[in-house]
Order: structure tokens, then C-alpha cells, then sequence
């Protein structure tokens, strides 16, 4: 059961970064359509239940420390390929989006210039990609339980505090923007967008288990987690969104309101959560092109993020808005496969065993 808990704890923490624990793409995704955007971070939830199952199960019975051999196993030579430029296009971003998002936090919460947050974010991810992979997976899942608690805190208290009535609320909350056209599309948008995010990690986090049943299982109780935060942060923000809406960081913003020194404790807490996404992006991307551990991983990953670095500078809310719908439309053939893969997989160990 703890193995369990620390892998869905680990999935969360892998999706969990900047755009989400801001409440940022929450806002985006879901309470701009209002009351509607709760069925489709349902739907979202559905979709994430499954994934988590489907990534990290698959990543413990193929025992491999990539998502390439995943991917074109089960998907083929040409549709492998496609899916791989994908999640390679997303990994570095996402993990650009990170880096812009530390900066933002530290900005909004204590005025320190964004570039003095970004710079820190990049230091503290080159030198935590120098362990192994289990070490990665602890620190990741070991800092989600503080977002979870969060959650939940600055929901019980926004569902206890708003005023207004409802309808106003949800005539404010359709008045923001959205790149994505409705709320069914949004939730199905959403899970694919973090599919591509959370593929490659969560495959990596499968490989390092070897009990796939005990790897599904955790795969499945971190995307039901998931879609739990999901469902509950677009409440909160929906019943404050007439103070938060216009703001980078909408749940940091509920958190000041409850109590500045909360305020801080939640900064630190995002910071980590943004820590933890940009972590596994970069580690992600450099177990790709190169051996991780060897001097050539090393070096390659010092290198992306002195890249991811420098393209930063775009502007958090900027990168959200255009890379995050853009990444979800992407994804859908990743999750169109992930609901093939277990009877590809089937259909693999009937070979074996015919061969044998």
C-alpha cells in the first residue's frame, strides 16, 4: 500500500506544476465556462483514472527506463514516431513553462524580480537531475501530500466565504477567456494535454517498479487524486473568481486572503510543485537522447535547460494559454493508443508464449 500511495503521489506531483497549482490553467480550462467547467473536470477525472493506470502499468510490464520503447512497441514505426515528437515537443514546453511559472510565483508572493526566481528554479533542477531515478520519484512524491492538504484547506474555505449569488458568479467567471471553444472539449483537452505531460515520467516511474499490479494500481489512485484537486480547485476559484480572476497565480491569491502567512507557506509549497513538473520534464527529456547517469546525460541536460533558460522570458500566462490547448489536441493520439495498448500488450505475450 505505501508503494501504491508514493507512486500516485509521484503521477500527481509529475502533472502538478506551475499551471495547475497556480490555479492558472484550472482558471483557463474549466471556471471560465462556469458552472459547466465542473462536469468537464469530471470528465477529465474519468480520463485521468485511466491514463495513470495505463502509463505506469505499462512502463512496469515493459521494464524500461524510457517512454521511446513504449511507444513504438505498442504504436508501431510511424505512429510511434509522430507520438514521440510529441512527447519530446512537450517535455521542454512544459519545462520552459515552469521555469517562467517560478518566476511568477516569487513575483507575485514577495516582489522578487521573475528572472531571480527563474534562475533559482533552473539551478535546482540541474543539480537534483544528477540522481537516479528513484531518488527523483521520492523527492516528486514526497511534496505532493502539502499541495493535496492546500487544496482542500483553501476550497472549504472559499465554498464557506463566497458571497453573491451563484448565477453571478458564473456570469463573471464566462467573462474570462478561453482558447478552448466549449467545456466538454476543454475536459477532454486537459486530460490529453496532460497525458503528454505526465507520459514520459510516469513510464520512466513504471520501469523503476516491478510489480506491475502494485504500478497500476498506483497509476490509477494518482489520476483519480488528480481529477479530486482538479474538481475542487475550479470550485474554489469559481466562488472567489471576482477577486482572483485576473490574477497570474488565482489559488496563491485565495491563500493571501485567508492569511498572509498561509500565503507564504502556499508560494513555497507551488514553488515546489513547479520544482517537481520542471524536475521531471527536463529529466525526462535528457533520458531520451542520452543514457541517464552517464557524463553525455549530464551534459546534454545542463545544456536543455540553459536553452529552456533563455525561453523562459515569453511570459507565464502567455505560455499556458498557447502551449497547454496546443499540447492537448497533440495528445489525443497518445491517449487514442493508451486505449489500444492493453490488448496490444495481450496480443505480445501470446506471441511470446506461442515462440517459447
Amino acid at each position: 500500500m505505501k508503494r501504491i500511495l508514493l507512486i500516485g503521489s509521484a503521477f500527481i506531483g509529475v502533472i502538478v506544476g506551475a499551471g495547475f497549482a497556480s490555479g492558472q490553467e484550472v482558471l483557463q480550462y474549466f471556471t471560465s465556462f462556469g458552472l459547466l467547467g465542473t462536469i468537464g473536470a469530471v470528465i477529465a477525472t474519468a480520463l485521468f483514472a485511466y491514463i495513470g493506470f495505463a502509463l505506469v502499468w505499462l512502463g512496469s510490464v515493459m521494464k524500461t527506463n524510457s517512454h521511446k520503447d513504449v511507444i513504438y512497441r505498442i504504436s508501431g514505426k510511424w505512429i510511434g514516431r509522430a507520438i514521440d515528437y510529441i512527447l519530446i515537443f512537450t517535455l521542454f514546453g512544459v519545462g520552459v513553462v515552469m521555469l517562467a511559472g517560478a518566476g511568477s510565483n516569487l513575483n507575485q508572493q514577495f516582489g522578487i524580480p521573475a528572472v531571480v526566481g527563474t534562475i533559482l528554479m533552473t539551478a535546482l533542477i540541474i543539480i537534483c537531475g544528477m540522481v537516479k531515478v528513484d531518488r527523483v520519484v521520492s523527492i516528486i512524491g514526497g511534496i505532493t501530500p502539502f499541495l493535496i492538504l492546500f487544496v482542500i484547506l483553501i476550497s472549504i474555505y472559499s465554498f464557506f466565504t463566497f458571497d453573491g449569488s451563484i448565477s453571478a458568479l458564473n456570469n463573471v467567471a464566462q467573462q474570462h477567456t478561453s482558447s478552448l471553444p466549449n467545456w466538454f472539449i476543454a475536459g477532454i483537452n486537459y486530460a490529453s494535454f496532460n497525458t503528454a505531460v505526465g507520459a514520459s515520467m510516469a513510464i520512466v516511474m513504471g520501469g523503476a517498479e516491478k510489480d506491475s499490479r502494485t504500478a497500476a494500481l498506483g497509476g490509477l489512485v494518482g489520476g483519480l487524486g488528480l481529477g479530486f484537486l482538479i474538481v475542487f480547485s475550479h470550485l474554489a476559484i469559481f466562488s472567489k473568481i471576482e477577486d482572483v480572476g485576473n490574477m497570474d497565480m488565482p489559488m496563491l491569491g485565495i491563500v493571501n486572503d485567508i492569511s498572509p502567512v498561509l500565503g507564504v507557506i502556499m508560494a513555497i509549497v507551488i514553488f515546489a510543485m513547479i520544482f517537481n513538473t520542471g524536475l521531471s520534464m527536463f529529466y525526462s527529456f535528457g533520458a531520451r537522447f542520452a543514457e541517464v547517469g552517464t557524463k553525455k546525460f549530464k551534459n546534454f541536460y545542463t545544456i536543455v535547460l540553459l536553452v529552456g533558460f533563455a525561453c523562459s522570458f515569453v511570459g507565464f500566462t502567455e505560455l499556458v494559454a498557447f502551449f497547454y490547448p496546443l499540447i492537448g489536441y497533440l495528445g489525443l493520439v497518445l491517449i487514442g493508443v493508451l486505449l489500444y495498448a492493453p490488448f496490444k500488450v495481450k496480443k505480445m505475450k501470446e506471441l511470446q508464449q506461442r515462440s517459447s
